[in-house]
């Protein structure tokens, strides 16, 4: 699969941002792309400027009479009629994770897995890969705004990407370096329980070449049950804030609300870093990417140097806006964990006088199985605004059994503020009647919620 010159590829779900980010990258390596989603989108129009032939909607029309591939997002079922036509022409036919797997083959591979940052740190290591001069090829889960976008074909030997484990997907990855950020429980409506989900991940480490490395969170307890199961043939690598960890940080100081530290390789100071992002949480992604560049091969001296040159990807504590004395902005959170983690980062970088949390949960299935713990992660916020749940998956018992009412009643059961209001128009009536200076408006979730910061911020603009 390294050469893609000249070879044709079909994409069923293109407006997805893995398989746009798939479809870029095999059209700079010289490949015809076409494809097809449901709707038209600023990505479709984007794949369009770049030379892919874009069909709205799924026909059997769509599908060309001849291509060498034809690749499907995890939206698309078995009654897709573009699916079922390629299936009578006999085109191979991939899922996403498939066709990466296969085109992560033919170099050395970085893939970063875990149920929290996966986008961020892959990006980070990417960026800081780049910085160094190293020209790595790419695909992560967002658009990375200093590298032009979420994939990029590089001429060096190296191909990060961001390990999903959805679907088991991150299996068809195997990596010469693995990463494990953390496990917790998620996407419940494909695994049965926190063991599954665990075992996966240790396929996952399992994948890693033999002589490869696997950089690992050394305080996660998910992580560790991982670790006890991995046979001999991979070097480990801990990472964590914690003073045991092969890669750690020292005298950790927060400096106008962003993180200095020095960084800790195997006992040894390597050099005083400060990050561009907020959060204690992203000192710890920090870690992991300095472990990551050092195991590729970045000098000690570079890995310092740059660490800290990193200013984040789209849509994770993303600054909309700040106007009339009040900020604005937008986060990709919709895990209890990421939104304690992203409130708390928030409050140290900001220092709001008031801090409104505007969540749009994503899916029943993920809101009914934690629902409780979604209810505790809002307690840093002042005010909490859900509209109802975005979904995209869910089967009609999820949907039958929780609604965004009942998880702002859970809140409210916790002595937090929180107000259900269905639609964005409706949540932005309430913002422009009662924000007011100081305050910090955030919009979390991985849906449709930008929207509303994007309106607030227009409102703004236009009345203060």
């Amino acid at each position: 699969m390294e050469r893609s010159s000249g070879k044709r590829f079909h994409f069923i779900g293109i407006g997805g941002v893995g398989t746009s980010g798939l479809a870029k990258l095999l059209m700079r390596r010289g490949a015809v792309v076409s494809g097809s989603d449901m709707c038209q989108s600023a990505v479709t129009d984007d794949l369009q400027r770049q030379g892919a032939q874009i069909h709205i909607g799924h026909t059997p029309e769509n599908m060309p009479a001849a291509v060498d591939a034809v690749i499907i997002s995890a939206a698309v079922t078995a009654s897709n009629p573009e699916l079922a036509r390629a299936g009578e022409l006999g085109c191979p036919i991939y899922k996403y994770a498939e066709m990466l797997g296969r085109l992560f083959e033919a170099y050395t591979g970085i893939a970063v897995a875990g149920t929290h940052g996966k986008s961020t740190a892959s990006a980070w290591i990417t960026h800081l890969l780049t910085e160094a001069g190293l020209k790595p090829n790419y695909i992560i889960g967002a658009d990375i705004g200093q590298l032009g976008g979420s994939s990029g074909a590089g001429n060096g030997r190296l191909f990060v990407a961001e390990a999903c484990e959805y679907d088991r997907s991150f299996l068809n990855l195997h990596p010469s370096i693995g990463v494990i950020l953390n496990i917790e429980q998620d996407h419940l409506d494909y695994y049965r329980n926190e063991d599954e989900i665990v075992e996966a991940f240790s396929d996952f480490a399992s994948g890693i070449k033999p002589g490869g490395v696997l950089i690992a969170n050394g305080a996660d307890k998910n992580v560790a049950r991982v670790l006890r199961r991995q046979k001999d043939g991979r070097q480990v690598v801990t990472v964590g804030l914690e003073s045991h960890c092969d890669v750690t940080a020292g005298n950790l100081e927060l400096v106008e609300g962003l993180y200095a530290f020095d960084l800790i390789r195997s006992g040894r100071g390597l050099g005083r870093v400060r990050i561009g992002l907020p959060g204690k949480h992203n000192v710890y992604n920090a870690l992991v990417v300095a472990a990551a560049a050092l195991e590729a091969g970045v000098p000690e001296s570079v890995v310092v140097e740059r660490l800290g040159a990193f200013s984040g990807i789209d849509r994770r504590l993303m600054l909309k806006g700040q106007v009339g004395g009040i900020t604005v902005l937008d986060d990709y959170a919709h895990h209890p964990t990421e939104i304690r983690a992203s409130l708390e980062a928030v409050r140290q970088r900001y220092q709001p006088k008031r801090l409104w949390c505007v969540f749009q949960p994503h899916q029943y299935s993920r809101t009914r199985f934690l629902l409780d713990d979604f209810a505790e992660s809002f307690k840093l916020a002042d005010i909490t605004i859900v509209p109802e749940i975005y979904f995209v998956r869910d089967t009609a018992e999820s949907k039958s059994t929780v609604n965004a009412e009942t998880l702002v009643e859970r809140i409210r059961q916790r002595q937090c503020e929180a107000l259900f209001i269905n639609d964005f128009a409706g949540i932005l009536n309430h913002l422009t009647q009662h924000v007011r200076d100081g305050d910090l408006v955030m919009t979390m979730g991985a849906g449709t919620i930008w929207k509303v910061s994007d309106d607030i911020i227009q409102w703004l603009r236009e009345h203060r």
